[in-house]
């Protein structure tokens, strides 16, 4: 159960630390970045991840980029060249 407890704290020392507009540096960006890393991995969208850490979309993105994840594509349909049967 002690690891349980800690690990809460440290999130929400991490959440302290990021409050909209201020600068992440150290051990806390190491520590976000990684979170952010296997969230992202994980399945959650670079937006989800934004909301959920009150940061800007365009900083998740750069944050994963750093920590050198390979970037899913987007979604939604693709527009494919249109069949000759058409």
């Amino acid at each position: 159960m002690r690891g349980t407890e800690r690990t809460s704290h440290e999130e929400a020392r991490v959440a302290e630390t990021l409050k909209k507009g201020s600068r992440v540096t150290g051990p806390t960006r190491e520590k976000l970045a990684a979170d952010l890393k296997k969230k992202y991995e994980s399945g959650a969208s670079i937006r989800a991840l934004a909301e959920e850490t009150g940061r800007s979309y365009g900083f998740v993105h750069r944050m994963l980029s750093e920590s050198g994840v390979t970037l899913r594509g987007r979604g939604g349909a693709t527009r494919g060249k249109k069949s000759a049967a058409s």
